[in-house]
């Protein structure tokens, strides 16, 4: 039997830096949103869960169809930690017995099914309560996954304290996984030129 595995993708952030939702930029005519909810749907039978927030009305209608629960964090501007939260309480609803979370964003153009699988073998395979995907210049980040033993962890969580907190704070729990394209997100318009430029080459 596999693992229960629950995914929280975190979508409710403003994209001030942007200038726009970020949620609804478009890849090949997809959001990457819409992308990134697929790519979560990927990794099999677990809670899949969307925080939304700012802009929701408005990015709620590109989860059409899809065999997730979206909620609304009211409280997404105090930062990520009430997001992770509100996504973590919605999983456990569903599933009381979920033993693990991965916990994703939906600006990493590059995020595929296969680097969520391999969290989660990673995870079978050592049992360590912190999987985290390692970048191109080494620095540890999302997606990541945290098991049931760091869920009281991530609820005493505040602002915009997240993963990088809890990697800080317990080094010596963490395994990894190489994503070195995870280095690329988007938070400015330069950003996304770039990533453009990549994706067309």
């Amino acid at each position: 039997m596999g693992l229960n595995i629950g995914t929280i993708l975190l979508a409710a952030g403003a994209s001030r830096r942007l200038g726009q939702p970020k949620q609804l930029l478009a890849i090949a005519g997809q959001s990457l949103l819409r992308r990134s909810a697929e790519v979560a749907l990927g990794i099999g039978p677990g809670a899949a869960v969307v925080v939304l927030g700012s802009h929701h009305d408005l990015i709620a209608p590109e989860l059409a169809g899809l065999p997730l629960q979206t909620v609304v964090n009211p409280e997404w501007a105090t930062g990520m930690a009430s997001s992770l939260q509100v996504g973590l309480a919605a999983v456990l609803a569903q599933q009381p017995s979920t033993e693990a979370v991965l916990v994703l964003l939906c600006d990493q153009p590059f995020l595929s099914t296969e680097v969520l699988r391999n969290l989660v073998a990673t995870f079978g395979q050592t049992g360590s309560p912190i999987v985290a995907s390692r970048y191109a210049n080494g620095v540890l980040g999302v997606p990541i996954l945290f098991s049931q033993q760091l869920f009281p962890e991530l609820r005493l969580l505040t602002g915009d304290a997240g993963a990088r907190k809890l990697l800080a704070q317990w080094p010596d729990l963490v395994q990894t996984i190489d994503f070195p394209e995870g280095l690329l997100d988007v938070d400015t318009p330069e950003d996304w030129a770039r990533i453009q430029a990549q994706l067309n080459r």
